[in-house]
């Protein structure tokens, strides 16, 4: 397993990345209050039924990608090769004095080997170089895997977009979480 900067040969394998996530758990997201005095509690639960995800990269991503693979565009972007295939990916930008984590996929067959630690350790150690203040993710309420990693990594909810999707994402349990981890 080879973890390595993303170069333009590689852009075929990342969208070839069978990225589906299961999960059994949630973390549900309760509002109260009105207006300015608006409370948010988050809990672990778990889901009625087993949520499996396909997450197909995206026309934006593979946009993001390929400009900062050819350098078209700044950013951080890494994948894990294994006997010749790319079985991860990671892409990440500055804004500010922040890295944001824009996407990382791992390959379903290949889950559970730590490649997403080792992704997300090697951008917090670049953002640390850097000297930047933060790196921040986002992750839906329902992917308990991205949850667990998160909160593994000493990343911490910081924010939520109830709407992010439609106006019924909190209704849908579809609540996008913002996390940061502070360096």
């Amino acid at each position: 397993m080879e973890l390595r900067p993303l170069k333009p040969a590689d852009l075929p394998g990342i969208v070839e990345i069978d990225a589906t996530t299961e999960s059994h758990r949630y973390l549900h997201v309760d509002r109260s209050g009105e207006g300015l005095n608006v409370l948010w509690k988050v809990e672990d639960r778990p889901l009625r039924e087993r949520l499996i995800s396909a997450l197909p990269l995206g026309d934006d991503l593979q946009f993001l990608y390929r400009q900062v693979a050819t350098g078209m565009d700044e950013g951080l972007a890494h994948v894990a090769e294994h006997d010749g295939q790319i079985v991860a990916a990671m892409i990440a930008q500055q804004r500010g004095d922040v890295l944001h984590l824009l996407d990382l996929r791992v390959d379903f067959d290949h889950r559970r080997e730590g490649l997403a630690t080792a992704m997300l350790y090697q951008a917090i150690q670049i953002a640390r170089e850097q000297q930047l203040r933060a790196v921040a993710a986002e992750s839906p309420a329902n992917n308990d895997p991205a949850s667990q990693l998160l909160t593994r990594l000493g990343f911490s909810i910081t924010g939520l977009d109830s709407h992010r999707h439609s106006n019924h994402d909190l209704v849908k349990e579809a609540v996008t979480l913002l996390w940061y981890i502070t360096l």
